[in-house]
């Protein structure tokens, strides 16, 4: 048992759960490169003209990430997968006509081959979301860049993830509902989320 991965529209929590399940059951924390991204100001001013340039980015980063995880020694939990930016993000932008057919067919094809060189997360949790559950949480943390997105962005974000978690067959799942359950704010929420991935991990451990 090595990678934890969590996924989720923005908003939805992956850095707080993320952070609060490595403190507990003391993994490594792997985030999703916002801050030092040079790419995320520009994408959100002027998003035709930044999509492929910030997947291409992302997918570099995450690729990474996975590289460090399977060469490592112990769990890491990660701030986001690799299957969102090619599932979601990716196609999303090109249905939007927000990135050309060109840029799209060479993600996609660059994604699958490196797709073929790693293993799926022994354990993805999705915090499933509400629009509204979403919009809140975005205003809370007030970053500058995230102030011009569109509820339509959002609604058809989550549209995308739910099709693709409907759907995912790659490995263990746990899904969160967020509207429901508070962990970044109630505690025993938070012990809620923490016994079912603990139980969660314990089946996976007996079926190993």
């Amino acid at each position: 048992m090595k990678h934890v991965a969590i996924a989720g529209n923005i908003g939805a929590g992956k850095t707080t759960l993320a952070e609060k399940l490595g403190s507990h059951f003391d993994w490594t924390v792997l985030y999703e490169d916002v801050d030092d991204n040079p790419y995320l100001q520009d994408f959100y001013e002027n998003m035709p003209r930044w999509s492929f340039n910030l997947q291409v980015y992302f997918l570099n980063s995450r690729f990474g990430q996975i590289k460090q995880i399977q060469e490592g020694d112990h769990t890491v939990i990660q701030d986001r997968t690799i299957y969102e930016d090619a599932h979601i993000f990716a196609p999303n932008l090109y249905e939007m006509s927000l990135m050309s057919e060109r840029d799209f067919q060479n993600y996609i094809n660059l994604f699958k081959t490196i797709n073929a060189l790693y293993r799926a997360p022994d354990l993805l949790i999705y915090l499933k979301a509400s629009i509204p559950t979403l919009v809140n949480q975005i205003k809370k943390r007030g970053r500058a860049y995230e102030e011009g997105i569109r509820i339509e962005y959002l609604t058809r974000l989550n549209n995308y993830y739910e099709g693709w978690i409907d759907n995912y067959k790659a490995g263990n799942l746990l899904v969160v509902n967020v509207d429901e359950v508070n962990f970044a704010e109630k505690e025993e929420d938070l012990q809620f989320v923490i016994d079912e991935v603990a139980n969660k991990l314990a089946s996976l451990r007996q079926e190993a």
